[in-house]
């Protein structure tokens, strides 16, 4: 959430970011309520002096003139009592439309829709060449008996699988190497719920207007199943002031995702690109409050990342996300696309992105400075590794022609030593 004064303050500036990112909201309503909100503050503070000077008059009125005073005092109530009722109306009105309005994004954000229009920044490695016919992840899942999708929609409906055998234990060996490497960077490990009340989906800038990608519990618990551990850790320190020498914060989050994928029905169906349920190790960083402390953590968890990337031997590119394709709450966003050669093409497997003060001003995370005054922190957080779109990489870059999936260095310890997965097979 902006802040109200900076929006009162800068209108123009803020409805050109939200152009930018093709988000609607009425920056002119906003505006003309806080206007009338402000008028009222005065109007209403001098109504309640009135009433209360009238009930003074009135108790040292003669009989004669205090049935006067006292109807002139039940109008001057009433008026009152309408004029409180607007200042609610006014402030939930506030409430709902400062909800809908979009981060500024940076000035490096660039001017496009989709995320076609992504700009390329840095890439490093070669996609392979392959001197034999290569196999999908989902071919190679097949063939090794690693991937059940049959029994994972009959548990779950579409777009859900069972991993198994080997296939199971590279999962879980990527994310525990992801996850060591971050508590290895000094990061904080945390073990969050994955159900979250819908206030804290609000505070970190997921509702309103993502409701339709997350699933929701019933009325009677007002929960929801998250889509990333973000939301609980950036959600930890929630209505707390905390102790400015003790920033900053970083904390990496192991945790399943869930997510609905709506509006991608017939779009990457088959295999595990896009799926309902995942696991995902997440970074989050809690700062001060400084733009160029913020960047300056923004490009170590996209390096943070990379790094687990090269050590994997994986060729990726980063792009820098354009307005259209930015989303509400970023300032800036970074994504990481890995080389996947069923797709011929990159795919997205991880987000960086950094808020400033929009996610903490809506969760009430703040801390004390030096000179003892309370700000909102700056939040920031990336993808260490998301498990499906990490197998998809890993299966298909890493395969062999006997249909065997050689194991880089760093994931060898956590598969008991093994140099390769699968049996081999003739080749095709």
């Amino acid at each position: 959430m902006l802040d109200l004064k900076f929006i009162v303050s800068h209108p123009d500036a803020v409805k050109a970011g939200a152009a930018k990112k093709h988000i609607d909201c009425d920056i002119d309503r906003i505006v003309a309520l806080d206007s009338e909100r402000r008028e009222l503050v005065g109007k209403v503070d001098a109504a309640r002096a009135s009433s209360k000077a009238a009930g003074k008059k009135i108790a040292s009125a003669t009989p004669e003139e205090r049935p006067a005073l006292v109807e002139a005092q039940a109008a001057g109530k009433a008026e009152l009592k309408a004029m409180e009722a607007r200042q609610k109306e006014i402030g939930e009105e506030l409430d709902r439309l400062l909800l809908l309005v979009p981060n500024v994004p940076s000035e490096e954000v660039p001017e496009c829709e989709t995320d076609e229009d992504n700009v390329e920044i840095a890439r490093w490695g070669e996609p392979r060449t392959f001197d034999f016919e290569a196999r999908s992840h989902l071919e190679l899942g097949e063939l090794h008996g690693w991937i059940d999708i049959v029994r994972g929609a009959r548990l779950a409906g579409s777009r859900n699988y069972v991993l198994i055998g080997e296939l199971a234990m590279l999962e879980q060996a990527v994310m525990r190497y992801a996850y060591d490497s971050m508590v290895e960077k000094g990061f904080t490990p945390l073990s969050v719920p994955t159900l979250v009340r819908s206030e804290t989906m609000v505070g970190t800038g997921y509702f309103p207007g993502g409701e339709d990608q997350a699933y929701k519990c019933d009325e009677r618990d007002d929960l929801c199943l998250v889509g990333t551990a973000e939301v609980p850790v950036t959600a930890f320190h929630q209505d707390e002031i905390l102790d400015g020498s003790e920033l900053p914060m970083r904390f990496v989050a192991l945790s399943s995702c869930y997510r609905r994928e709506a509006g991608t029905y017939g779009k990457d169906t088959k295999g595990l690109y896009r799926v309902h349920q995942f696991q995902k190790v997440e970074q989050v960083v809690i700062d001060v409050a400084d733009d160029a402390t913020s960047l300056e953590h923004h490009r170590e968890i996209l390096g943070n990342s990379e790094a687990i990337l090269q050590a994997l031997e994986l060729p990726y590119r980063v792009v820098n996300v354009c307005g259209g394709d930015l989303g509400q709450p970023q300032v800036q966003k970074f994504d990481i696309e890995t080389w996947m050669p069923s797709r011929d093409s990159y795919g997205e497997t991880h987000r960086a992105s950094r808020f400033h003060a929009f996610q903490s001003r809506r969760l009430g995370l703040r801390y004390r400075g030096e000179d003892g005054k309370v700000r909102h922190c700056h939040t920031l957080n990336n993808t260490v590794a998301a498990s499906t779109r990490m197998l998809i990489a890993l299966l298909e870059n890493h395969q062999n022609a006997d249909g065997t999936i050689s194991v880089p260095g760093p994931l060898q310890p956590y598969l008991r030593g093994r140099t390769a997965l699968g049996r081999p097979v003739e080749t095709r």
